[in-house]
């Protein structure tokens, strides 16, 4: 009896340490997964090779400050609105910086800029702003293999500034009437930009006296350029204006001659006439080159000529634009040589060559004595 009481005791003993233990495991293994609360800190974990670079935008960061006072800067891109009056002073990082701006200011070599190159940056000073400083400020590292540079394209930074004058808020003009040709294969603008992006505007036609819809499809306005013509036809020729308000008195622009033109893209037309084929020794020669173009492509023209080098010649060139019907536009330009009392010397063939940025097309007339 002894003996079975003993046996059962033993298997009692080993159940119970098997079962402390599983709960002793089941303890531990909780709390090995509890979260403990502490100080530590975690490092954060940086992306390598690919990773690293897709968690970067692609574009470029701007290079361009803006000088502030009090020793501030402030980082430039897009567009940004200071008042005119005040300096503008920028900054480019760089050892050689290229610049650009405005182009009136080169073009009326103006002495309120001033730019100087220092070792780790360059400077751009323009003194007295005015509206009339409204525009497109850029810079750009410049690549240099000895004596050449070419411009550094992907760090370039680009800014458009508005001068904000209340007095002025169209960009003055250089001219109080403006040409703009309007073309069916390509958008047209009318010029009137404005000093601050705030600023309502409107586009009005002069004769029959009407404001034009802006449905930003056909035609839409940008203060950085103007009101765009994205599809120009005959119907849109005539003189407009636009007209601006911003809390006070509407502000007239300049005036805009819409002119439509449809004349074929390319090397000029060319055509040469003699005043006559023959002509007495002691008359007069006089030979006309013409060529009908775009209203605003220039045309260069340049002759050969039996005398050349041992005679005296009288070349005078002009140009004036036509209206060809329905509207359309075509520049004529002209070159007339003429040769005053011609010698045996002065006959045969008179060549004209007419070049413009497309090409160049030479033509001739042959002058004979009787």
């Amino acid at each position: 009896m002894k003996f079975w009481i003993i046996v059962t005791l033993i298997v009692l003993g080993e159940v119970l340490q098997n079962a402390l233990c599983q709960q002793h495991k089941r303890t531990k293994e909780a709390g090995d997964n509890r979260i403990r609360p502490g100080n530590k800190r975690m490092k954060p974990r940086v992306p390598k090779g690919k990773d690293r670079e897709s968690g970067f935008s692609g574009k470029s960061q701007s290079i361009m400050t803006r000088v502030l006072d009090k020793g501030r800067f402030l980082k430039l891109s897009g567009s940004y609105i200071s008042n005119s009056g005040e300096s503008l002073e920028l900054r480019c990082k760089g050892s050689q910086i290229g610049w650009a701006y405005p182009v009136y200011l080169d073009t009326f070599k103006d002495s309120r800029l001033s730019i100087k190159q220092h070792d780790k940056y360059s400077q751009l000073i323009l003194s007295g702003t005015s509206a009339a400083d409204t525009g497109e400020f850029s810079c750009w590292p410049l690549l240099c293999d000895g004596s050449e540079c070419t411009k550094d394209v992907d760090k370039t930074t680009t800014t458009y500034i508005y001068f904000t004058d209340k007095e002025e808020l169209f960009v003055p003009s250089t001219s109080y009437f403006e040409i703009v040709y309007l073309r069916p294969d390509r958008p047209s603008i009318i010029p009137c930009r404005v000093t601050s992006p705030a600023v309502k505007v409107a586009l009005h036609m002069e004769v029959p006296p009407q404001e034009i819809p802006v449905d930003g499809d056909q035609i839409s306005f940008d203060p950085k350029e103007g009101f765009i013509m994205h599809k120009p036809g005959p119907e849109h020729r005539g003189v407009f204006y636009c007209k601006a308000s911003l809390r006070g008195t509407p502000q007239m622009s300049v005036k805009y001659q819409l002119l439509y033109v449809e004349v074929p893209s390319g090397p000029p037309s060319v055509t040469i006439e003699a005043s006559s084929s023959r002509v007495m020794g002691g008359d007069n020669i006089n030979v006309t080159c013409t060529v009908l173009g775009e209203p605003e492509v220039e045309v260069d023209f340049t002759w050969t000529y039996p005398g050349q080098d041992q005679r005296p010649v009288i070349i005078k060139e002009a140009w004036r634009l036509i209206n060809r019907g329905m509207g359309h536009t075509t520049r004529i330009s002209q070159s007339v040589i003429t040769v005053e009392d011609a010698e045996t010397i002065d006959f045969g063939n008179y060549v004209c060559t007419a070049k413009n940025l497309q090409g160049q097309t030479s033509v001739a007339a042959r002058v004979d004595s009787y």
